[in-house]
């Protein structure tokens, strides 16, 4: 099986610009019940972002920011882990365990494509377990 197969695609992400601060990024995560959301590219050369509640607990509690002055340009991780819709998933989750991450992005040609995450993965392990009893 792979990514593009189980990732959540591209028009059903979440994102926000960069230049947004992060009360609009906290509005949006809570309104779409999301916990991380993609942040657009400046142009496209450029790479996208991921802007999650690790990012924002860390920034506003940990370190005392204003929710009001900070954007999301100053807390994302940017570049991001990235893969290919044509990997097949068993590296993809490898790669994420490898790496310590819940979700990645699915980047092709420099566009994103979709995000994968460790729930998308467990959910075609349980729908496996489930065919099979």
């Amino acid at each position: 099986m792979l990514v593009k197969d189980i990732m959540v695609k591209k028009e059903n992400i979440i994102s926000i610009e960069p230049l947004a601060n992060i009360r609009e990024a906290l509005n949006l995560m809570r309104a779409n019940h999301v916990k991380s959301l993609v942040v657009e590219r400046a142009n496209s050369h450029d790479a996208y972002g991921l802007l999650t509640f690790k990012n924002i607990l860390y920034s506003i509690v940990a370190n005392d920011g204003d929710i009001d002055l900070l954007r999301a340009y100053d807390i994302y991780t940017k570049p991001t882990i990235q893969l290919s819709g044509e990997l097949d998933v068993k590296y993809a989750a490898q790669m994420m365990m490898q790496n310590s991450i819940k979700r990645i992005l699915v980047i092709d040609n420099n566009e994103l494509q979709g995000m994968l995450t460790m729930t998308d993965i467990l959910g075609v392990v349980m729908d496996n377990l489930d065919a099979g009893a």
